[in-house]
């Protein structure tokens, strides 16, 4: 346990600022953010990230791509702060973030990986 709390505590805790981060940084908030503590490694899944005007330029080639670097460009400028806020929840570094969205389904996965294995705090 870090700082007494649970592996769910944790999680939720990065749920919650996964969540105030996509608010403040999109404009709007997914309709569900799953995350998960796997070893060294932050799992993070949001479902129905779509804005209705990013699932009308989904519709085509370019605009897939389109979508996609604009939110590549968004989370490039928020990695530092969100490297920052996911070290203070565990208490271990955040060395490293990856990012891809799925604009046929409207779902993101992002990754962080640790200094060092946090699971094995649970255990």
């Amino acid at each position: 346990m870090k700082n007494g709390r649970t592996k769910g505590e944790i999680e939720g805790a990065i749920r919650n600022s996964i969540i105030k981060f996509e608010q403040e940084f999109m404009g709007r908030g997914p309709e569900d953010v799953r995350a998960f503590i796997v070893r060294d490694i932050i799992l993070v899944r949001l479902k129905g990230v779509l804005t209705p005007a990013e699932r009308q330029l989904a519709k085509s080639e370019d605009g897939i791509e389109m979508v996609k670097r604009v939110r590549q460009t968004l989370i490039a400028q928020g990695r530092k702060k969100l490297c920052e806020e996911i070290s203070e929840i565990t208490g271990l570094k955040a060395t490293a973030l990856f990012t891809d969205i799925d604009t046929n389904i409207g779902e993101r996965i992002i990754v962080f990986v640790l200094d060092q294995d946090l699971e094995s705090n649970f255990q």
